[in-house]
């Protein structure tokens, strides 16, 4: 963004700075975080505002993603509705890496902003929508490694965006949450492998009543981001290149499995019954964030290319 255009100079410079101001304030709390109250904007988007010179110094990809983190956190508890945040970041996540959810794709030139190529597909009503849940459930259940894209931006994208390597809390404002590569290797071309254990905040608050709740994290982890040629995952490291796309050690089946909800239908529910599935072939944690639980939360990644 640059507001520098948009001012003037003379007298009316501070009310058109204020105009700049107010614009990005209502573009940034309408599109990349949004909430529920309609009408309303957090007040901490403004604090990022005063300097417009600095605009570009933030990393609004990452706040971003630590938003959206946080709202899929707070839609998995009971006393929750709907979902905010920026969506528009998470149907676009859905169609890159789930063929099967995909609507249809205008043509477009490789500058332009890859989510904007997808139509939009009309919204049913009614019995229509309750039985497209019901589908898109089954769908989701019976997902195998082939039905997704798994680096549906290439192999080597880490290589332009060298900040999509970094390990550590990710923020925005007074919201943190945890992001591991480690966890989605696949995504970048690598055999999964058991990751290691995260950075984790040292206190939460959960009020009994509500469905909002509040993370503490220790004073240094703020320090991280700015480091990151230390934090930064070394793939070669940690794992080696995939010989197929989807492939995994042999034990991190197990381990994933202990930490997650594989199905989202219920076993009384009926159809569809539970199936065998090859090692290479189960891809629950991508299911898993379907379900928005709060495991994908903190230990998965969405796409990495939104980072700044």
């Amino acid at each position: 963004m640059h507001a520098e255009g948009l001012l003037v100079r003379g007298g009316e410079l501070k009310i058109k700075e204020m105009e700049v101001q107010c614009y990005l304030f209502v573009l940034l709390g309408s599109t990349l975080f949004v909430d529920k109250s309609r009408d309303r904007l957090r007040p901490a988007i403004n604090l990022f505002l005063k300097d417009h010179r600095r605009l570009a110094d933030y990393a609004w990809g990452a706040g971003a993603l630590a938003y959206l983190y946080r709202q899929l956190g707070v839609a998995t508890r009971a006393g929750s509705k709907g979902l905010c945040g920026c969506l528009t970041l998470l149907q676009a996540w859905i169609y890159e890496y789930f063929p099967l959810f995909r609507p249809s794709q205008l043509p477009q030139s490789p500058d332009a902003p890859r989510a904007s190529s997808w139509i939009s597909p009309r919204l049913p009503g009614g019995d229509e929508a309750r039985q497209r849940l019901v589908r898109y459930r089954q769908l989701l259940d019976e997902l195998s490694a082939d039905d997704v894209t798994w680096t549906p931006y290439g192999r080597d994208g880490h290589t332009d965006i060298p900040r999509s390597l970094y390990t550590g809390p990710i923020r925005f404002s007074d919201i943190a949450e945890g992001y591991d590569p480690s966890r989605c290797l696949r995504q970048f071309g690598y055999r999964q492998i058991i990751p290691a254990a995260m950075t984790v905040p040292h206190d939460q608050y959960r009020p009994a009543s509500g469905s909002s709740y509040i993370v503490f994290w220790d004073p240094w982890v703020n320090q991280l981001w700015d480091n990151v040629a230390a934090r930064r995952l070394e793939l070669d490291f940690a794992s080696r290149p995939c010989e197929h796309p989807s492939e995994i050690v042999e034990e991190y089946v197990d381990w994933f499995l202990t930490r997650s909800h594989p199905r989202i239908t219920h076993p009384t529910d009926g159809e569809p019954q539970p199936r065998p599935l090859l090692v290479h072939q189960v891809s629950y944690d991508f299911l898993l964030f379907f379900q928005i639980s709060k495991t994908f939360v903190i230990y998965s990644n969405i796409d990495f290319y939104f980072y700044s």
